[in-house]
């Protein structure tokens, strides 16, 4: 049995190889734990779709949402800080990394002054208006020609 930290075994990268990866191994922002990130809650009201997306350890600045043919992108981008000459000793292990995730939502035909979002707590939340829906006619009779 080996020593793990943080649930994470601490000889992973001794043992990894590059075939793992090329098959949904790890994800070189957020390590195996990727899959947890970028967590959504979608909420719907009378008017409105809540969405709840978290976004632990971004800073507003590094979060961008875009409406485009329908599609609610969210995306958020996270650089290092790669200045370790004030910095004294040796990483034994180093599993913070540089990198960018998105996710996509069809909201459909909604327009981009609409929607509303804010950002606290590692929280982004977006308001998103439904769209009337269209009413249909009840019945009617086609003719066959």
């Amino acid at each position: 049995m080996l020593p793990s930290i943080f649930g994470e075994n601490l000889f992973d990268d001794f043992f990894d190889d590059g075939f793992l990866n090329a098959f949904g191994g790890r994800n070189p922002l957020f390590g195996k734990h990727a899959k947890n990130m970028m967590k959504t809650d979608v909420r719907e009201t009378d008017s409105t779709y809540e969405i709840d997306v978290d976004l632990p350890g971004f800073k507003k600045d590094e979060i961008n949402v875009n409406l485009e043919d329908g599609y609610l992108t969210i995306s958020a981008a996270k650089g290092l800080d790669k200045d370790e000459k004030d910095k004294k000793g040796k990483y034994i292990r180093q599993e913070r990394y540089a990198g960018a995730m998105s996710r996509s939502f069809y909201v459909g035909d909604v327009e981009s002054k609409d929607v509303s979002a804010k950002y606290e707590d590692g929280i982004l939340k977006l308001s998103v208006p439904k769209q009337a829906k269209k009413e249909l006619p009840k019945s009617s009779t086609i003719a066959i020609g």
